[in-house]
């Protein structure tokens, strides 16, 4: 088994983008650490602060995207830093090639009962001879580079990609280095387990309604099988089920609040999610839209999602 480096070294990635995967990577198995740490370290709860979503911050939302934050700063290959944490865009180097959006921790609402947790990142070569501004990062997500998660379970994995498949490592503490594998990740065209918020069925539209109620029906409903329903409360969690043994995801629009078109942020889940889930042969779409044709409007725009099993998103697309 090769070690992320070896892989990397000996892969057609430009040595560039390498510096920042592997640079990532390592601001990742920091992150792990401290999250092994827990209450040990006085780092759970609330932070008594709230981001640009209006959503109150943990106290290792905070020290994970400072962590990511100054480790990406420090590279000359990065441009500039959108974070699901911070207001606005934050310059690094004018003269870096790559643009890094992130979400330093997804599901941080699992951190205080000790469940699974992860960081999600996006990277876009942009190069210009100013500083970036906020416009430099409205790229459609099929022009990302590389895409991909660390997630903090059992062990830490790093699943990725650059153009070229997805390929999952998995942290070695004797060795300090994440060690690959699977070397090529393929999502199944077809499942019977998916993944929805079911406490908010009643604010969905009627064609998700619909889908869904025939999914509960199982053998007896018009679907004829029986499905599972799973749901991590974490998008890193239940993207990995997916990557690892198949499955749909889903995050629906809803009437909850009408000014929202989803949940789940563009920029920082969906685009990076939707290229992982590609990569390895699903489907990610809005209810109307390819997620990776979206032309951004803002670096924190939301959407709906469904991604996974690409004959079942086509099923679930279908339902009107």
């Amino acid at each position: 088994m090769q070690s992320l480096n070896s892989v990397l070294a000996s892969s057609s990635v430009p040595v560039s983008l390498q510096e920042v995967l592997q640079l990532l990577s390592k601001t990742c198995i920091d992150i792990s650490g401290k999250l092994q740490q827990g209450s040990l370290a006085g780092i759970l709860g609330m932070a008594g602060n709230e981001n640009v979503q209006g959503e109150e911050q943990k106290k290792l939302d905070v020290i994970s995207n400072d962590m990511l934050k100054l480790a990406l700063s420090t590279s000359p290959s990065v441009r500039a830093i959108a974070s699901e944490e911070e207001d606005d865009i934050v310059p690094a180097n004018t003269d870096g090639e790559y643009l890094v959006a992130f979400d330093p921790l997804d599901g941080s609402s699992n951190i205080d009962i000790n469940s699974m947790v992860g960081t999600i990142f996006s990277i876009y070569r942009q190069t210009g001879d100013q500083a970036a501004t906020e416009a430099d990062f409205l790229i459609p997500g099929r022009e990302q580079v590389a895409a991909g998660y660390v997630l903090y379970g059992p062990s830490s994995m790093l699943v990725f990609s650059a153009g070229d498949g997805v390929s999952m490592y998995t942290y070695d503490p004797r060795q300090g280095e994440f060690i690959q594998t699977i070397e090529k990740v393929s999502v199944s065209q077809n499942t019977q387990e998916f993944a929805i918020n079911m406490s908010n069925q009643r604010f969905w539209a009627q064609g998700m309604q619909n889908y869904v109620n025939d999914l509960v029906a199982g053998a007896e409903g018009p679907r004829e099988k029986n499905f599972n329903m799973r749901w991590v409360a974490a998008m890193v969690g239940d993207v990995h089920r997916i990557l690892c043994r198949g499955g749909i995801f889903i995050y629906p629009w809803d009437n909850k609040d009408p000014s929202k078109a989803g949940k789940l942020r563009l920029m920082y889940e969906a685009n990076p999610m939707a290229m992982l889930i590609e990569q390895a042969g699903g489907k990610a779409h809005t209810h109307t839209d390819r997620i990776l044709d979206i032309q951004p409007e803002a670096i924190h725009q939301r959407v709906a999602v469904v991604l996974g099993a690409a004959a079942e998103v086509e099923t679930c697309l279908s339902y009107k």
